[in-house]
């Protein structure tokens, strides 16, 4: 019994991680890599999920209830940064393949330069060992030189981008693992903090849709305000004018009757008459106009109050929503304080389980050695008790023997000494009455174990006499 195969049956099979996600990144860099890829090959060292599984069964178990008042938005955030990092590391790692494969194809073109250049170089060699000199040997060989330099550096700078892409293949492997189990253990709880937040942005969006209500409502009653106010200046205006035109034509008729009174003084009680009803006319008008503006002004001042109670209301309102707003906001700001503190409790919970696990394996392992051990040592004593019941059977078989020859030879004496005693006295009658031997079965159980599991068993039955078997159990 293995520590392995208990731990497996207890906690369950660990999970291995599949590696077709890497596989088109690595084909494509074993297809671009040429030579320098042939041995590449993303190898990810898989580890045991049962310290993950045991380790988050008491852990969700005891934090249930807190974890559906907490709001998620800090691992929310986490996970929509873990997702970015994510793919920004693809797509610098499609960076980093682009780029050894054009440092590749940079290396198979210098390459191809080279192979020309040293058949050039071959040529010029020829030329200068048939006795024809060439200057440009010498400036052949420098950049021959040069180009091989950057053909070391090139190729360098390869290997090590190909190494730090499979290391940062295998950091990321483990640490996409990790997230994933994350993920999958957190998302339901994500999800319904998610539609909490959802409902707390809809409130929101509903108090500030009342607010932008109320400040157009508030607007509306200005340019209203407004719009009256200019009008009444503008009637105000307008009187004036029609006060000044009918002073004007009243000075133009008392000019004129001025005139005609001196051709005809017979008509200025006239005049004063028309004077004093143009005078009661004009006094008429200006007293319906003042009680116009008078009438209108009372109206805009109380439409302008009713306005102003919207807008105060409106003001009220949104004061309300704002203050709502900020007690929600510092109740999200206690959750995610509250988040994190239940994090680092989590946290230290599955240091503090994972210690207590590890420590129950080593017990565990260790009562097993134990077990084994003991049943080891329970076999041995049940071999050593079978052969000690074998040597008793053939101790008590050879004591039976010997107490039959010992009867024998006690009785064989016996008989003549009884036939003289009966001569010596006639008189008397003695009667020899044979002695009753009982007898009974004695069932001999043989019992075989290994390992604490029968493997054979015997059984014998022998008849042996009562008294000597009382008598060996006696002398026992």
């Amino acid at each position: 019994m293995h520590t392995s195969t208990s731990y497996r049956r207890t906690f369950g099979s660990p999970h291995p991680i599949s590696m077709s996600s890497y596989a088109p990144v690595s084909s494509r860099m074993s297809s671009s890599g040429g030579r320098y890829m042939r041995s590449m090959s993303p190898v990810v060292t898989t580890r045991s999920s049962t310290y993950q599984q045991q380790r988050s069964r008491p852990t969700t178990q005891s934090t249930r209830v807190a974890y559906d008042k907490v709001d998620f938005t800090l691992a929310e955030a986490i996970n929509q940064e873990f997702l970015t990092t994510r793919s920004n590391e693809k797509q610098e790692l499609q960076e980093l393949n682009d780029r050894f494969a054009s440092f590749i194809e940079k290396v198979r073109y210098l390459e191809q330069q080279n192979g020309a250049l040293q058949q050039e170089l071959n040529q010029f060699k020829g030329q200068q060992q048939h006795g024809q000199p060439n200057r440009a040997t010498d400036i052949f060989q420098e950049e021959l030189r040069e180009l091989r330099h950057q053909m070391d550096n090139i190729g360098k700078r390869g290997t090590s981008i190909f190494w730090r892409g499979t290391t940062w293949l295998r950091t990321w492997a483990c640490s996409s693992r990790g997230w994933y189990q994350y993920d999958e253990k957190e998302k339901k709880k994500l999800e319904d903090e998610a539609q909490k937040r959802a409902d707390a942005e809809n409130n929101l969006v509903a108090f500030r849709k009342d607010v932008d209500d109320a400040t157009l409502a508030r607007l509306e009653l200005e340019r209203k305000i407004e719009s009256l106010m200019d009008e009444i200046e503008f009637l105000k205006k307008l009187h004036d004018e029609e006060i000044q035109e009918v002073q004007v034509s009243v000075q133009t008729q008392q000019l004129k009757m001025e005139v005609d009174s001196s051709v005809r003084p017979d008509l200025t009680g006239a005049l004063r008459d028309i004077r004093a009803q143009y005078e009661t006319i004009a006094l008429k008008n200006m007293q319906e106009s003042e009680d116009w503006y008078k009438s209108k002004f009372a109206d805009l001042t109380e439409s302008a109050k009713r306005n102003t109670d919207s807008l105060r209301q409106a003001k009220q309102e949104a004061n309300e929503s704002r203050r709502q707003i900020q007690s929600l906001t510092c109740e999200i700001d206690a959750l995610k304080n509250t988040n994190e503190a239940l994090l680092r409790q989590m946290r230290e919970m599955e240091d503090q389980f994972g210690n207590e696990i590890g420590n129950y394996q080593d017990n565990v392992g260790r009562l097993e050695d134990e077990i084994r051990h003991l049943k080891e040592e329970m076999a041995r004593h049940l071999r050593e008790y079978q052969d000690l019941l074998n040597v008793k059977m053939a101790l008590d078989i050879e004591i039976a023997t010997y107490r039959k020859l010992l009867e024998g030879e006690e009785s064989r004496i016996t008989i003549p000494i009884n036939l003289g005693m009966s001569n010596h006295f006639g008189d008397r009658d003695f009667e020899q009455t044979p002695s009753t031997v009982s007898k009974r079965t004695v069932v001999i159980k043989t019992v075989e174990t290994r390992d604490g599991e029968v493997v054979k068993e015997s059984r014998k039955e022998k008849e042996r006499d009562s008294d000597r078997t009382d008598k060996d159990d006696h002398d026992e």
